[in-house]
């Protein structure tokens, strides 16, 4: 699961090996990429190193699509899986450095823990991009989505189904800026801390919410569990839930489901297929979509100019490289971000798509799930539109 006020979009490229792990996690990712190469062919490894490549997101759409666009850039991809270990990632990335990574795409586990990782690839010569999640370091260039954003499109969804009653806040990681900082900060930009402060909405489980470590599934399910146990006992009743993004919210609804609670509306992110699957099932409200092929494609482009001694400030995307739902700006060129910590970075930064009910379409359309998945176990009676 990981929003910035910017309308900036990029385009970066990867090389992935397994460094550290018996098989490549890039080397069981199906599915086609539809990236193009942004320049002639360079001579460039670039090597990517996964936080935790087993959540379906990365295998599914992301490295598919920087793979793709580094090789037909004429580059060459490599890549490990940390597989949720700070200790591991560190590792990963000198075992990439010693298979001569030319750039690294790095989508850090924390960013504090990452900080001696960007320093060694700084000191070898070696470009680093944060990819999807923040790391504040002023050489990194910052590739994600716009994640404040993302924040704004969850809760605008949910206050305007939900304007007055008790919420849930279910938040991610505490070490990922984007569940800390963006997420919040794009909920509180929808209004969510003004109808706390006119009483409108109460928060059941306090200010700060439940945090959720490792953005894990189980962890959130076990945290919504109690909250829902706690507000039986108190006779009160849970009428909407903030959930930061799609492996925490399949939590909620199989507390939801454990527990015989119904389903009060609820939000995500990433548009992850059993997720969408909820959405037209009516157990999950809003999913806000990261079309994840574009970021991918977005990080090869820019890996491969990096390899080229272009400085981050200076990039710029070439023309058709984005959907226009993403970077709805042809050509286009890096931004400055100011981080949480007040640095300034070079950034892309890409635009979701919130999805519910109504417009499920867009997601086939795009690619991200076929009819077949999205409408599993849907009752044609209450059925969207898109699985009629």
């Amino acid at each position: 699961m990981s929003i910035r006020k910017l309308a900036v979009v990029t385009a970066t490229a990867a090389v992935m090996l397994a460094a550290c792990s018996s098989a490549s996690p890039g080397a069981s990712a199906g599915g086609s990429a539809t990236g193009a190469a942004s320049s002639a062919p360079v001579a460039c490894t670039v090597g990517v190193s996964w936080n935790n490549y087993q959540q379906p997101r990365w295998a599914a759409h992301d490295q598919p699509n920087i793979k793709k666009t580094v090789e037909d850039g004429g580059g060459t991809y490599i890549d490990a899986d940390a597989n949720l270990s700070d200790e591991q990632q560190l590792t990963d990335v000198d075992t990439l450095i010693s298979k001569g990574a030319n750039v690294l795409i790095l989508l850090a586990q924390n960013q504090d823990s990452i900080l001696p990782a960007v320093t060694k690839a700084k000191d070898a010569g070696i470009p680093v991009i944060a990819y999807d999640r923040l790391i504040e370091d002023e050489s990194a260039l910052y590739i994600t989505f716009n994640n404040v954003g993302v924040g704004e499109a969850e809760a605008k969804a949910i206050l305007e189904k939900v304007p007055t009653g008790n919420y849930v806040l279910i938040k991610g990681d505490p070490g990922d800026p984007n569940a800390s900082t963006f997420l919040p900060q794009g909920w509180d930009n929808a209004g969510l801390k003004d109808k706390v402060a006119s009483g409108d909405i109460t928060l059941l489980n306090g200010p700060d919410g439940t945090f959720t470590d490792a953005w894990a599934t189980s962890t959130a399910q076990d945290n919504m569990e109690a909250i829902i146990d706690k507000a039986v006992a108190d006779g009160t009743d849970i009428e909407a839930i903030l959930a930061e993004n799609d492996s925490t919210a399949l939590g909620v609804v199989a507390a939801l489901t454990a527990k015989n609670y119904g389903y009060p509306p609820l939000s995500g992110q990433d548009g992850d297929p059993a997720n969408l699957n909820n959405v037209a099932q009516g157990k999950q409200y809003v999913d806000v979509w990261k079309n994840a092929n574009e970021l991918g494609k977005a990080a090869g482009a820019a890996a491969l100019e990096l390899c080229k001694g272009t400085a981050p400030a200076d990039l710029k995307l070439p023309d058709g490289l984005l959907d226009a739902s993403v970077a709805p700006t042809a050509g286009l060129a890096a931004q400055d971000f100011e981080t949480p910590g007040k640095l300034t970075v070079s950034s892309f930064i890409l635009q979701p798509t919130p999805l519910t009910a109504e417009n499920l379409q867009v997601a086939i359309d795009g690619g991200q799930i076929t009819k077949e998945d999205l409408c599993k176990g849907v009752d044609a009676a209450t059925a969207p539109d898109a699985c009629k």
